[in-house]
């Protein structure tokens, strides 16, 4: 519920329960969220402050808008682990404007990059990696300690 009288503003307010009612699955990906009008008109909110909430959501990578068919939660990417190679180092930054175009890569989404001791630098959108670490670099495992 927004909360005029809570030091939160309004839109950030709202786009925490836009992301709420994502995370529940209220809007799956894919779906169209409402309208700009139609969510002003639910929360009785200007149109000015409901584009403020979709930027935070854009901005997030969480919706995506597409001129003519709206705003949709964006759909879930197959995620790729990235293994940290011996003698290797990952990094992130913002990618470029042609990787994001590239990898269909939206506002907000940093990329990482993988250097390889003996090779080119891989780079992977960060919405579809899961970092690991080998076990044996693990000093909780006992093996890097000694």
């Amino acid at each position: 519920m927004i909360d005029p009288s809570s030091p939160e503003p309004i839109y950030q307010q709202l786009a925490g329960l836009l992301r709420d009612a994502i995370d529940r699955g209220e809007y799956g990906p894919g779906e169209r969220l409402p309208s700009e009008v139609r969510l002003s008109q639910i929360h009785d909110l200007g149109r000015d402050t409901i584009r403020d909430a979709l930027n935070v959501l854009r901005s997030e990578g969480r919706i995506v808008t597409t001129r003519g068919s709206g705003t949709r939660v964006r759909a879930d990417r197959e995620i790729q682990v990235i293994v940290l190679p011996p003698g290797g180092e990952i990094t992130s930054r913002m990618p470029t404007p042609a990787e994001r175009v590239q990898w269909d890569i939206p506002p907000g989404v940093p990329v990482f990059v993988v250097e390889h001791p003996d090779g080119e630098p891989e780079v992977i959108p960060a919405d579809r990696a899961r970092l690991a670490v080998p076990t044996e670099m693990h000093p909780s495992s006992g093996d890097a300690a000694n």
